[in-house]
């Protein structure tokens, strides 16, 4: 079976700098891949794709080396499931709030006797190649997001389930639960303190750590804080950015400040 090269890395302890994609489009899916990113994440959950956009999304980013990868939009395993037969080698479970929660996301993740994903990788064995059946427990995998009060005061139960291999920090809903604007990109010490108490759970427990952001600085400085998982952006707010600033220079004006989306 093909390797999950993104996931040996983060078991390994390394850093890994990924795209997401909100927008349901094979070309820019495409386009970004083969750009150098160790995976691409196709956002199911709030970018505006839907599961038909996924079947050619994938296929797209498999003409590249990175690990493709798919928010799930919620906790359910028919839709852990479908992602997986389609090929992505990885997902992101949104709003996880406990132990039983985040089991339940690994199990729909793994064939039986480790959990109770239903057989019938339709293109996941175009993918993943021979041997994908007997192999792909050990490469596929499954990433809780900790984004809410719950998920928070049970950090500790989540970040120790069995099988779990990361967590991904939504910052926007982690500051809607604290209590905070969902600004993303936040310097806010608040918000900064969870921030890290979740990246010391996830050291102590061994899993990676990630987390979501809108801006090169933001990665640097997450980087440089040891997280495994760091998103430098996505498709719709690179092409949003890049049209601004050139717009302005090319009026010799000031850049329009879009209004935060989390992307």
């Amino acid at each position: 079976m093909r390797e999950n090269s993104a996931l040996r890395i983060w078991r390994e302890g390394g850093q890994t700098v990924g795209c997401w994609l909100s927008l349901g489009n094979a070309y820019t899916a495409e386009s970004l891949a083969q750009l150098g990113f160790d995976w691409v994440c196709v956002d199911l959950q709030h970018g505006l794709v839907d599961y038909q956009d996924l079947t050619y999304m994938l296929p797209a980013i498999s003409r590249s080396s990175a690990t493709p990868l798919v928010r799930v939009p919620w906790n359910e395993p028919y839709e852990i499931m479908k992602a997986l037969d389609a090929g992505a080698y990885g997902v992101i479970v949104p709003m996880v709030n406990s132990r039983a929660e985040a089991a339940s996301a690994v199990a729909a993740c793994r064939y039986p006797p480790e959990g109770n994903r239903s057989f019938g990788p339709i293109r996941a064995a175009l993918y993943g190649g021979r041997g994908y059946a007997a192999e792909a427990n050990g490469q596929i995998a499954c990433i809780a997001m900790i984004e809410t009060r719950e998920g928070i005061d049970n950090l500790q139960d989540i970040v120790t389930t069995p099988g779990l291999d990361g967590v991904y920090i939504g910052p926007s809903d982690l500051g809607l639960a604290l209590g905070l604007p969902p600004a993303g990109d936040t310097d806010d010490p608040k918000h900064a303190a969870v921030v890290q108490q979740i990246v010391d759970a996830c050291r102590s427990a061994g899993v990676a750590v990630g987390i979501h952001t809108s801006s090169l600085a933001y990665t640097q400085r997450y980087l440089s804080q040891g997280f495994n998982i760091v998103t430098l952006g996505s498709d719709a707010g690179f092409m949003a950015r890049a049209a601004a600033r050139d717009l302005a220079a090319a009026r010799g004006g000031v850049e329009k400040q879009p209004e935060k989306t989390g992307y």
